[in-house]
């Protein structure tokens, strides 16, 4: 058996456009996925969970069943419905009224600035590729620090940068729908280090109240076998998704290795190198030196062989298993792995990554102290039967086990991890996957709003009680 600390928060995690539906709502400005959604005519983002009016049942059942801990964003655009200048009463009053709530329910919310939703307007401007907007996003940061500093202890800047720039520039997967502009999406994960970077300072300079980090999604990459093909293939997927985030926002700076590997990328395919400036890289540094936290959010794993085509990209948005591809053009190939189980949306469970990606962090960036596990989770295809009868997701709550258990490792090893947030405290909109890819706790019942507890809630509850993993 093992335990984990008494102090532990156990949470439950949301995003605004995920759970908030509304997005017309008050005022609220639009943003790139609004236009998106519809012209895919798939799915739409209203109502998702409706947590803009339903949020006082979400934070009553957190509280009900040990939940002491949220993750919830803020929308920009209701705040700054144009991303800048004319502010948005309604939307700044909403979260007041969000945070009070919480603290009626003893339920500590750390709040993310941006969580793939910049104003469209934004956006339009060139979104992360525009300095102008690296200044805007640090006036919208600095507002919410002085409106909330009384009600939030725990900001995060931006929710994982590398999923977004990679998805909206390589894979195609997220708008503006580009692919493999790894050129852009480079410097747009440069240019988000220096955003968080810029917030970090500005949040400390203020002095104001709290603590701030960043959230990464760090999947964990491993060679498909111990050729030295393989290995270098997938040194060069791990530049891609981890890297780049890992030494701008943790060591303040590229190392020689990390540069060499990207600038690889890019003349492989035949893209010009980013621009980094030497200022640019005092801002990482001074605010590595600062930073409080670092959010890992862990899903899965990555097996990479070498690969020497053109890229290729097939997105499993449904939950056909085996129908993902992922071949990058001058990195690699992603393998499914049959030794390995999956999910019906092809990612790999194993809970191995996430002990590995730890102790990494422990070992090659020590300058990060203190470690949330801001988002783990299993998408599945839960059934309901009826409100009697709790959604049996026993697969969810081995995940959630086997992987709690790598977190108590790693406590053990000497990480110093203070809390864990299950992906997602209620079923949500699932971006590119819509409303089949379910996460949640609490069952939505997504025309009646009503909520159900899971299995899996059951269980996550006796764990904040007990601290106990068998």
């Amino acid at each position: 058996m093992m335990k984990l600390p008494e102090d532990f928060l156990f949470g439950g995690a949301t995003a605004a456009y995920q759970a908030e539906g509304a997005t017309q709502e008050d005022g609220k400005g639009k943003v790139p996925w609004d236009d998106y959604l519809k012209k895919e005519g798939r799915f739409s983002p209203d109502p998702a969970c409706d947590f803009y009016h339903q949020y006082p049942k979400d934070l009553e059942l957190s509280e009900k069943f040990g939940i002491n801990a949220i993750r919830v964003s803020i929308a920009w655009s209701r705040i700054f419905p144009e991303g800048y200048g004319r502010i948005e009463p309604r939307g700044v009053e909403f979260y007041h009224k969000l945070f009070k709530e919480c603290r009626k329910h003893g339920v500590e919310p750390f709040v993310t600035l941006h969580h793939f939703d910049s104003p469209s307007t934004i956006s339009e401007q060139g979104d992360w590729l525009n300095e102008k907007n690296i200044q805007r996003f640090v006036e919208y940061a600095k507002f919410c620090f002085e409106e909330y500093q009384d009600e939030v202890k725990y900001w995060i800047t931006i929710n994982e940068p590398t999923s977004m720039s990679s998805q909206q520039y390589v894979t195609g997967t997220f708008p503006p729908g580009e692919k493999n502009n790894f050129n852009k999406c480079f410097q747009a994960e440069h240019n988000m280090n220096l955003a968080h970077a810029r917030v970090v300072n500005m949040f400390k300079k203020n002095g104001y109240k709290g603590e701030i980090g960043v959230v990464h999604a760090l999947q964990t990459v491993y060679p498909n076998s111990e050729s030295e093909e393989d290995k270098h293939a997938a040194a060069l997927q791990d530049t891609l998704d981890i890297r780049c985030y890992l030494d701008g926002t943790l060591n303040g700076n590229y190392s020689k290795e990390t540069m060499s590997l990207m600038n690889e990328i890019l003349d492989s395919n035949h893209q010009a190198h980013i621009k980094i400036k030497d200022e640019e890289i005092k801002e990482l540094t001074k605010a590595a030196d600062q930073m409080d936290f670092l959010g890992v959010n862990y899903y899965f794993s990555k097996f990479i062989k070498a690969y020497h085509g053109t890229s290729e990209i097939k997105h499993n948005g449904t939950g056909k298993k085996g129908s993902s591809v992922s071949r990058l053009q001058g990195i690699g190939e992603q393998v499914n792995r049959t030794d390995i189980p999956m999910t019906d949306w092809d990612w790999p469970i194993y809970p191995k990554g996430m002990y590995d990606m730890l102790m990494r962090i422990k070992k090659e960036y020590p300058k990060n102290s203190k470690i949330y596990i801001t988002e783990n989770g299993l998408g599945y295809k839960d059934h309901f039967i009826d409100a009697d009868t709790p959604v049996d997701d026993q697969p969810r709550i081995d995940y959630l086990h086997d992987h709690l258990v790598s977190v108590a490792k790693a406590i053990q090893a000497g990480v110093n991890i203070k809390g864990y947030f299950v992906w997602s405290l209620q079923d949500m909109f699932s971006w590119t996957n819509g409303y089949s890819k379910r996460y949640g706790l609490f069952y939505v019942d997504f025309k009646t709003q009503k909520r159900y507890p899971k299995k899996s809630a059951y269980w996550y509850q006796k764990l904040s009680e007990t601290k106990e993993l068998k």
